[in-house]
């Protein structure tokens, strides 16, 4: 795939540019004529590498503007000195003093460039340091794609669980705050159940880890496969998982619930051709407040008794809110 260029300057500062770079065989070129329309096409579709027109007004303050933003600062940004005062200043003091100025405010490369330049020599030198920066450019954004790639993959192992493939706990306790401001934000209900499996400990003891490990498995790919599309699930840890229900409210959630219980019940565990194994599970269910916290902390605790109030009852049941208790303990939210 080719880089993509976008080139910030005047139809002139174009033509002026090297061949390589306007043939397109080498890059994917867009120009922009003024910094207005450069600055609203990085924000839609950023370049690789911008090729700025220094004479343009505000040329430097958009160089810096793009450092200053968290999503286009790994931009390539090369500032193409084209002012004839400039140039005529550089001939008569320290080039390295303007050259030091625009690398320590905004660019990542500063290039001196006549539009009416000398001779071919210096033309062709010109066209060759620019296509350097260019190249050196393309090194970069290489390097920052793969580093990229690497804390993607790595963040996407960090919030995975190994054995069963789910969002793991670290994922709910960053996944939980946002689906309660979204359901805050719009006004629609969200719900959280927690399930345990009931007496995992004896199958553990009577067939070893391996056999409860597998039961972990396709527990996980059995509710995986009877869940909706909004709902999320998670493994909170051991034998527990946490489901997500969005735009539910406590019916449903209940509902969905009992329907899960109902499927695991009835459904033998098949481990291998010869072994099989009955399970059920116990799940405690709760609807978002008005007064619970932002993180979750409390529809989490809430839920959570519930499941132990199934357990206590004799497992393999649902306990969880009622929707008129819900709605008699709506009183206004005020954010901590």
């Amino acid at each position: 795939m080719n880089n993509s260029i976008l080139v910030v300057g005047s139809n002139e500062f174009y033509q002026a540019l090297p061949e390589q770079i306007r043939d397109g065989r080498s890059f994917i070129v867009e120009v922009a004529n003024n910094i207005d329309e450069a600055s609203s096409w990085v924000e839609i579709r950023p370049p690789d590498i911008l090729l700025v027109q220094a004479s343009l007004d505000d040329s430097q303050e958009f160089c810096l503007w793009l450092k200053e933003q968290v999503t286009l600062s790994w931009l390539y940004c090369i500032l193409i000195e084209d002012r004839a005062e400039k140039i005529a200043q550089n001939r008569v003091s320290s080039s390295w003093e303007l050259a030091a100025a625009a690398l320590e405010e905004s660019a990542d490369a500063y290039v001196w460039f006549g539009l009416s330049a000398g001779d071919e020599a210096q033309k062709d030198g010109t066209h060759r340091l620019i296509l350097a920066h260019i190249q050196a450019g393309v090194r970069k954004i290489k390097k920052y794609r793969e580093l990229l790639e690497k804390n993607n993959l790595l963040s996407a192992i960090a919030l995975a669980d190994p054995l069963t493939e789910l969002n793991n706990r670290r994922a709910l306790d960053w996944n939980l705050p946002e689906r309660i401001a979204t359901s805050r934000n719009h006004d629609t209900p969200l719900s959280l159940m927690i399930l345990d499996v009931d007496r995992f400990k004896a199958v553990n003891d009577t067939y070893g880890h391996l056999v409860g490990d597998r039961i972990l498995q396709l527990l996980s790919s059995r509710l995986r496969h009877n869940l909706r599309f909004q709902d999320t699930l998670f493994r909170y840890g051991g034998e527990e998982f946490v489901i997500i229900l969005s735009n539910s409210d406590c019916e449903e959630a209940l509902f969905v619930a009992n329907r899960l219980c109902s499927i695991i019940r009835e459904q033998t565990f098949a481990i291998s051709s010869t072994l099989t194994i009955d399970m059920t599970i116990s799940i405690g269910a709760s609807c978002l407040q008005n007064l619970d916290d932002d993180r979750g902390v409390s529809l989490l605790d809430r839920a959570d008794r519930y499941l132990l109030q199934a357990k206590a009852a004799g497992r393999d049941r649902v306990m969880g809110c009622e929707e008129r208790y819900c709605l008699e303990s709506k009183a206004e939210y005020i954010p901590a």
